[in-house]
C-alpha cells in the first residue's frame, strides 16, 4: 500500500513539473514579441537582452523592432524592467541598441549611482556593471567617487559662503555605500566635475572634511 502511495504521488509531481515547464515555455518572452514601450531592457526567456532598432522603410517612415542581443543576463529570464526603475535610473524607454557612452554623461552616472536606482534595480545595475568592464571601469567604484565629489561638493559651497538652499546629501546604507545628491545647487559646476570623476574613476579624489 505504501509503495502505490510513493508511485501515485511520484507521478503527480512529475506531471505538474511537464505542465509548469509548458507553461513557462509558452509563456516565455520572446524579444521579437515585445513593443517599443517593453523591448529595451527586458530579458528573454533564453536570457539574452532585448535591444530595440530603429529602421526607415521605403516610403520613408520610421519603424521600430525588437531583437534578442548577443548579451546574457547571467540568471535573469523572462523579465521586463519596471517602470520605477526607469525614472529611478535616469533611462528612457525608447533607447537604440546598448551602449556604455551614457557612462560618461555626469547626470545619467548620478542617477545610475542614486540609491533609489542602485539599491533596488539589479537587472540594470547588473547591465552597467558589465558595459562599464567593457571599459576598463569598476562600477562600485565610479559610484563611490560620485559620493565623495558630492561630498567636496557641499563643504566647497558651505566654506565659499554661498546658499546652500535646499540641498540634500543622501547617502545610501549598504556595502556599496552609493550616494546620491538630491537638488543641486550649482548644477553646472558640477557637471564639470563629474566627467573628471568618470574618466579618472580609477584614482577618485579624496572627500574633503
Amino acid at each position: 500500500m505504501a509503495s502505490c502511495n510513493y508511485i501515485f504521488e511520484s507521478v503527480v509531481v512529475l506531471t505538474l513539473a511537464f505542465v509548469f515547464c509548458i507553461q513557462g515555455t509558452l509563456g516565455g518572452i520572446a524579444c521579437e514579441n515585445l513593443n517599443k514601450e517593453t523591448c529595451a531592457y527586458a530579458i528573454s526567456s533564453s536570457g539574452n537582452r532585448c535591444v530595440l532598432e530603429q529602421r526607415v522603410r521605403t516610403s520613408g517612415e520610421e519603424a521600430f523592432t525588437c531583437s534578442a542581443s548577443e548579451i546574457e543576463a547571467g540568471k535573469l529570464k523572462d523579465y521586463i524592467e519596471r517602470d520605477e526603475c526607469i525614472r529611478a535610473c535616469g533611462l528612457q524607454r525608447d533607447v537604440n541598441g546598448i551602449s556604455s557612452d551614457s557612462l560618461l554623461e555626469p547626470h545619467f552616472a548620478r542617477k545610475l549611482c542614486s540609491t533609489k536606482c542602485y539599491n533596488n534595480c539589479p537587472n540594470i545595475i547588473d547591465l552597467y556593471f558589465n558595459l562599464a568592464a567593457g571599459e576598463g571601469l569598476y562600477l562600485p567604484k565610479l559610484c563611490e567617487s560620485q559620493k565623495n565629489n558630492a561630498r567636496r561638493r557641499m563643504v566647497e559651497i558651505r566654506s565659499s559662503g554661498r546658499p546652500v538652499g535646499t540641498g540634500k546629501l543622501m547617502v545610501a546604507e549598504g556595502p556599496n555605500a552609493v550616494g546620491e545628491l538630491m537638488e543641486e545647487a550649482d548644477a553646472p559646476e558640477a557637471d564639470n566635475k563629474l566627467v573628471e570623476v568618470v574618466v579618472d574613476c580609477e584614482a577618485p579624489t579624496p572627500a574633503l572634511f
